[in-house]
C-alpha cells in the first residue's frame, strides 16, 4: 500500500480526539486502504489488534449487519471486556440503515475513537445526521491527482511528459494501476466502475426511473467540462435529441451525480459585486478517466480535461473553488484556502497574440494583489508578464507547495 500522505497528515491531529472523523470520497477512490493505512499507523503505535474493529460492508462477512441496532449489538460484542484505546472503523457505512444512532451513541458512550467512510456527499445531511452536529469532521478523499499517479507508477519528474500524456486519458483511479495499461483494459476497468456508481449510488439510492436520461446528463457533462451551462441549457439539448424532460428532473438528477461524486459544480462568483452568482456554473466530472471510458480517446476536448484536471488538483490540496465573472469576461478558477488566494487561467497553449490577450487580459483586469497564475503546456513562455506569473501546468501539479 501507498501512503497518501496529504490525507494521512490531515486526519492525524484528530487521532484519539472526542469527534468522529467521517471520510467521504466517489467509490473505488482509496478510502478503503486509507482506513487501512490509519489501522496500521494505529498498530505502530503498539496498539493492540483486538482493540481495532474493522467493518467493510462492501464484504460478505458484514452481510447481517443491516440495521443500526445490529451495528450496536456486533460492535459491544467485539469490544466486550477490551481494556484501554478502542477503535472502531467502519467502511461504507451508509450501507447501514440509520447507522446515524448507532454511531452517535458509541461517540456518546465513549466506546471507541470512530472512523467511518461514505461515497455521498449527502451522507450527513439527513435528518438523522442531526444527530452528529457538532461532533464530527470530515475529510474528503479524491481519485488520483498528477503527482500521486507518478508515485503509483514508480516515475519520476524526468518521465513527467509521457506519463502526464496516460494520466489525461486513464485518470486517477488507484486500481487502474494493478492492470494492464491499455486502452482497452483500463477503459474496460473504468467503465465498471462508473456503472456500479451510476447503479448503488444514484439509480439505487434515488429510485431514479429514466437511467437512459441520466447517461444522456452525464455525457453531457463530459463533452462541455469547462463550459459555463445551466440545468436550463442541458434540458435544451436533451430535448434536441428528441427528449421531453424537466428541468426540475434535470436539477435533480445533477444533484443525485453530484452527491456521488460522479461530478462536481463549481459555482459562479461576481468578482465585481463580491457576490455569488444562483445562475450558470461549470461542472467536472468526478474522475478524468470517465471522460476515457464515455467517449473514448477524443483529442478536441483537451482544454477541458486540463480544466477538470486543475480543479481537482486545487480540490484534493484543500482549496474552495468557484469559477469568476468580471464583467462580460470569465475568470476560470478563484481558489481560496485560509487567507490564500489565487485566480487561475488555464489553456491548451498560448499559440498566437489573441489567446495571450485573452487569458493573461482577464487577469491585468483585476485589481487586487492576490496571487494570478496562467497555466499552459507550452514548454517556454516566461515566468512572468505584467505582475501575472506563468507555469507549464504539468510542472504546477507538481509544486509541493501551491
Amino acid at each position: 500500500m501507498i501512503n497518501r500522505e496529504k490525507y494521512l497528515d490531515r486526519i492525524r491531529p484528530f487521532i484519539n480526539k472526542p469527534v468522529i472523523k467521517v471520510i467521504t470520497g466517489i467509490r473505488r477512490c482509496g478510502k478503503s486502504t486509507f482506513l487501512k493505512i490509519l489501522m496500521n499507523d494505529l498498530f505502530a503505535n503498539i496498539v493492540d489488534q483486538k482493540n481495532i474493529v474493522f467493518i467493510n460492508k462492501d464484504s460478505l462477512e458484514f452481510d447481517s449487519i443491516i440495521t443500526y441496532n445490529d451495528l450496536n449489538v456486533f460492535v459491544l460484542e467485539k469490544f466486550k471486556g477490551i481494556k484501554g484505546g478502542r477503535y472502531l472503523f467502519i467502511d461504507e457505512v451508509q450501507m447501514i440503515k440509520n447507522w446515524e444512532k448507532a454511531i452517535a451513541g458509541f461517540f456518546a458512550d465513549n466506546i471507541a475513537d470512530i472512523y467511518v467512510t461514505g461515497s455521498n456527499a449527502g451522507l450527513l445531511s439527513s435528518e438523522l445526521a442531526t444527530l452528529l452536529t457538532g461532533r464530527y469532521i470530515e475529510f474528503k478523499i479524491n481519485t488520483l491527482v498528477f503527482s500521486e499517479f507518478l508515485k503509483f507508477r514508480s516515475k519520476t519528474n524526468e518521465e513527467k511528459e509521457e506519463e502526464f500524456g496516460l494520466f489525461l486519458k486513464y485518470g486517477g483511479f488507484p486500481g487502474i494501476h494493478q492492470m494492464e495499461f491499455s486502452d482497452e483494459v483500463i477503459s474496460q476497468y473504468i467503465s465498471s466502475i462508473y456503472s456500479t456508481i451510476l447503479l448503488k449510488d444514484v439509480v439505487a439510492k434515488n429510485q431514479v426511473r429514466d437511467v437512459a436520461l441520466l447517461e444522456r446528463i452525464v455525457r453531457y457533462i463530459a463533452d462541455n467540462c469547462g463550459n459555463i451551462t445551466t440545468a436550463k441549457g442541458i434540458s435544451k439539448y436533451i430535448k434536441s435529441q428528441h427528449l421531453n424532460c424537466s428541468i426540475d428532473t434535470i436539477h435533480n438528477y445533477i444533484v443525485w451525480l453530484t452527491d456521488a461524486y460522479v461530478a462536481f459544480k463549481a459555482m459562479r462568483y461576481d468578482i465585481k459585486g463580491k457576490r455569488q452568482l444562483e445562475l450558470y456554473e461549470k461542472y467536472f466530472l468526478g474522475d478524468i478517466g470517465f471522460i476515457f471510458s464515455i467517449q473514448g480517446n477524443k483529442t478536441s476536448d483537451i482544454s477541458g480535461k486540463l480544466e477538470n484536471i486543475v480543479y481537482l488538483e486545487l480540490l484534493s490540496r484543500g482549496y474552495s473553488v468557484n469559477i469568476g465573472k468580471l464583467y462580460n469576461r470569465e475568470v476560470d478558477f478563484i481558489a481560496v484556502k485560509n487567507d490564500h488566494k489565487m485566480y487561475i487561467q488555464v489553456t491548451y497553449l498560448l499559440y498566437d497574440e489573441k489567446v495571450i490577450e485573452r487569458e493573461f487580459g482577464v487577469l491585468s483586469s483585476l485589481k487586487d494583489n492576490y496571487t494570478k497564475i496562467v497555466l499552459s503546456l507550452d514548454k517556454y513562455f516566461g515566468a512572468e508578464r505584467n505582475g501575472i506569473r506563468w507555469y507549464n501546468l504539468i510542472d504546477f501539479l507538481l509544486m509541493e507547495d501551491i
